[in-house]
């Protein structure tokens, strides 16, 4: 089996003059989670090359194991630091795709065409997808081979309100996640603050939070449509 795990490589929190990037619990839980199973595993992102790291998931109090495994993995840091550039990469050579979050991919993979188009050719095939925290934002252009938004009647999660006002940036991002999957039609659902929670709909898996990235990667290996590879 091969998966294909897309990054953001966008790193400014909008006018703010701070960093952002992806989130490293989302992509090292899931990352571990694949290559534990014996998945081949893609890395790719818009620009290629080293994606940007959100620097507070890095701090302390955001670490955990498998993001501490991740940085002492050299051959995970060295695949990390040449990701894919994404118009290059192409449905038909992975079986599923997960995204993992941090608040980039609200600025450039929830508007960037070639990820746009990605996603609805893995739902065309008939391969699920999985995205967490703020991943889920970068379905707000995808639609179905009908043409329907892909999220409308479909069950979602991603980051709440709630947990965005947390952080403080609710005025700072360009949308909110929650409220652009109801916008959408999508019917979202939620668990408490910072809690797991992974919702599945047919080929669609989303996740809530950080901690959702691993029970959303461990619900991916179980699809259905993956049973067989």
């Amino acid at each position: 089996m091969k998966v294909l795990m897309v990054l953001t490589s966008h790193d400014q929190l909008g006018n703010t003059g701070r960093k952002t990037g992806f989130w490293l619990e989302e992509l090292a839980a899931p990352y571990y989670a694949f290559k534990d199973a014996g998945v081949e595993i893609v890395l790719a992102s818009p620009k290629g090359g080293q994606p940007p790291l959100d620097p507070k998931s890095n701090e302390p109090a955001n670490q955990t194991e498998m993001t501490r495994r991740f940085e002492l993995d050299p051959e995970a840091t060295a695949q990390l630091a040449a990701t894919v550039q994404l118009d290059s990469v192409s449905q038909a050579d992975f079986d599923t795709v997960f995204y993992p979050g941090g608040h980039g991919p609200l600025w450039d993979l929830a508007e960037d065409k070639n990820s746009i188009a990605l996603l609805e050719s893995f739902i065309a095939a008939g391969k699920p997808v999985a995205l967490v925290c703020h991943a889920p934002g970068a379905l707000r252009h995808v639609r179905t081979p009908d043409g329907a938004p892909l999220v409308e009647g479909k069950k979602v999660t991603g980051f709440t309100n709630s947990e965005e006002a947390a952080v403080g940036l609710t005025d700072i991002v360009p949308f909110l996640v929650e409220d652009e999957l109801k916008a959408k039609g999508g019917i979202y659902s939620k668990t408490d603050d910072w809690a797991p929670y992974v919702v599945a709909d047919g080929l669609l898996i989303t996740g809530q939070n950080p901690a959702s990235s691993s029970p959303a990667a461990a619900l991916l290996l179980k699809h259905p449509a993956l049973s067989a590879k």
